[in-house]
Order: C-alpha cells, then structure tokens, then sequence
C-alpha cells in the first residue's frame, strides 16, 4: 500500500488490496455540483460546514473545473477547495483553460480528470481514496461525447477502469460530465452492478431525477451547480442574451446574486458496493 498526503477528512490514497477492519457498515458520500467562480467558493466555504454536520458525510467530492472565473481551475484555488474539506476533486471539458493547472494534474491524487482522454493527457482519470472510517472509496471522472469534443468512448474507457478499481474496493462513484441527459443515463445503466453511483454533471441544472438503478446504482442526470442561480447556468443573464441575439463573441462574467450550494448525498453498503440512498442537497447562503 503506497501512502500520500492524506485526503482532508483524515484518510489516506491507497493502492492494492489490503483489507481494513475499522470498516463501519455504511459509507455517506457528500457530491457537490459544479463550482461556479468566487461566489461557487463563497458557498462552499459558508455552507459545507453546515452540510457535514446535518449530514455527516464520511467524504466530500466536488466538481470543480468551474471554480476559476467561471472557466477552468488554478493550483491555488484546488487548494482552497482541499482545506474546505473536499476530498476529491473532479473535472471536464474546461479543466484544461488555466495552463498552469497541467503540472498539478500530472503530480495529483486529489484533483483528477475525465479519463476517456487520450493517451498524453496530463493527470489521471480515477483514483482511491480510504476515508477516515476505514472505507475505501473510489472515484473515476468520465466526460461524454454527445454535443462534446469527439474523445475515446466513455462506456469502453470507464469498464476497464471500473475494474481497475473494484481490484481495491466495491464503493465507487462516477462523475460523468456530459451534455446530453440520454448519454448520463445510458452509462448509469451500462455501469450499474458494478459501480455505487453515477453523478451527472456539466448542465449546471440539478435535475430532480434521483433514483437507485436496478442493481444498485444511485443516478441523477445532473447534480446542479455551486454558484449564483439567478443567472443563466451560473453566468451573468445579459451577456448570455446578448450573445444569443447577436450570434457575436461576448465575455461572459460570473453571476454573483442568489447563491447556493447544489448536490447529493449517496449511501452505500460497504460490503458490495450498492447504494441504499441517494438525496438532493440544496442549500442558499444567507438563509
């Protein structure tokens, strides 16, 4: 077993398959959607607190190729996220804006990317974590390709690095940020029986679908977003209208008004690996 800085809430990165007798019968795991920007962040430093403790996630993990301006992410605010207490952070398509992120990636067990990248890439897609209950979990990002960049194929690239991961531990979660609903829903079926749950992410739109599969598998199509809601997926209203009526090139800003935090929180069995419950978090600041 090959041992890093440990994870925020007191585990460890793991590799192999050593078993661990401080395993409790149930694993909660804290999904957050889609930081968006300084007020994404600003949620999550006010709201995580409270979250943890209505909740009591034994780990946090949260999509954060957001959290920079709206579009990417820095070494700096990863590690902003990681002393919040969030364990894992996933990605997507816009984790690549901020060229500095590349050395981070290449080096990093808590920041990972979409796997289904090429071969080259920097950083890896999937990793394990032991949380400070004993519970190995894993995490694997995978991104889509439906009205997305035409990259390997997810289904393929997440069955081989499934079974990767069940070599370690039953208890996996997948990010698979995607724009179509139908491809979110096809891969939680295609990988339901083999992994704890499927978080879609990427619309910023949390969707009210959330809902244990047939073998075990939690799914929602969408998380939602970590970041102001009276905008236009987090970004400010006019210019995304303006860029509609015009068809022109325009900046676009983050949003700051009506700021909430947005996710699930899975639990599941830790003998097998299924989930027994997946709930909505939806959380404002201020209230």
């Amino acid at each position: 077993m090959t041992v890093e800085t440990p994870p925020p809430h007191g585990g460890v990165f793991v590799d192999g398959r050593e078993t661990d007798n401080r395993l409790t019968e149930q694993t909660k795991i804290l999904f957050i959607g889609d930081i968006i920007g300084r007020p994404g962040r600003i949620a999550a430093r006010e709201l995580l607190p409270r979250i943890v403790g209505a909740h009591s996630p034994d780990c946090v993990i949260a999509n954060g190729e957001n959290a920079a301006g709206g579009f990417g992410i820095t070494t700096d605010i990863a590690r902003e996220l990681h002393k919040l207490q969030i364990d894992v952070i996933t990605s997507g398509n816009h984790v690549w804006d901020k060229k500095e992120i590349y050395d981070y990636l290449r080096d990093s067990r808590t920041l990972i990317r979409p796997a289904n990248y090429p071969p080259g890439a920097p950083g890896r897609g999937e990793t394990v974590f032991e949380c400070a209950s004993g519970a190995k979990v894993g995490v694997l990002n995978l991104i889509g390709r439906v009205f997305m960049d035409n990259l390997d194929c997810p289904f393929r690239a997440g069955r081989e690095a499934v079974a990767r991961l069940r070599e370690t531990t039953p208890i996996i979660l997948v990010d698979m940020h995607a724009e179509a609903s139908s491809e979110k829903a096809a891969l939680g079926h295609f990988l339901d029986g083999t992994v704890s749950a499927v978080i879609g992410t990427h619309t910023h739109v949390q969707t009210s679908d959330e809902r244990l599969l047939a073998n075990g598998a939690a799914f929602i199509t969408d998380a939602g977003m970590t970041g102001a809601t009276d905008s236009i997926i987090g970004m400010r209203k006019d210019e995304i209208i303006t860029r509609f009526l015009t068809q022109l090139p325009v900046k676009f800003d983050v949003a700051t008004k009506d700021v909430e935090l947005q996710g699930v929180v899975v639990t599941v069995n830790n003998r097998d690996g299924r989930a027994v419950r997946i709930e909505r978090i939806k959380q404002r600041v201020g209230e």
